[in-house]
């Protein structure tokens, strides 16, 4: 079974904040990807707890330490522009503790993620940051405009084919291919 585990926070309050990216994204793609003929099964995840206590419901989610080849967990990243995406593995959290979570709970940083943009950028394409903790908080927990979230809906289909090719072709080709 292959898993594809969308990070976000539960609630009506969350359904379209920043922090909920990953959430909004699995839920686009699994609507998506219930058209297409894949040849595995694919189970999409959305734990119902907290970002920041996520690790739990992955892990028992899982059979044992060979099911991590067949996780993707997907997730919002504040040090990318909204609209790219960023395939990694075997990484560190970064400092996200929604995915410091899921590594702390799997007690490995051995499988796959995708991070997905959700910051603003200038037209020459530097990142434009909030500064400070609570500055920080209240972007992440801020919702999406209406065309950051038609952006989102675009960058979905993309990460559709990602997650289709890291189970048919390998993850080396989608990160070759998708990491521009």
């Amino acid at each position: 079974m292959k898993i594809v585990a969308g990070l976000g926070n539960p609630g009506k309050e969350y359904e379209h904040t920043r922090h909920n990216a990953g959430r909004i994204v699995v839920d686009l793609i699994s609507k998506r990807m219930a058209d297409t003929k894949i040849k595995f099964q694919l189970k999409f995840l959305m734990p119902d707890n907290f970002m920041n206590n996520s690790g739990p419901a992955v892990a028992k989610a899982l059979a044992g330490k060979k099911a991590f080849r067949d996780l993707i967990v997907i997730y919002d990243d504040i040090d990318l522009p909204l609209g790219k995406m960023k395939i990694s593995f075997n990484r560190s959290s970064g400092g996200h503790n929604g995915l410091n979570s899921v590594i702390k709970a799997l007690k490995s940083q051995e499988f796959l993620r995708i991070r997905i943009g959700i910051s603003l950028a200038t037209p020459s394409g530097k990142i434009r940051k909030p500064k400070g903790e609570k500055a920080v908080l209240n972007f992440l927990l801020g919702e999406f405009k209406k065309s950051e979230l038609d952006v989102l809906k675009k960058l979905s289909k993309k990460i559709a084919e990602a997650v289709e090719m890291i189970f048919t072709e390998g993850k080396d080709k989608a990160m070759s291919l998708f990491n521009n």
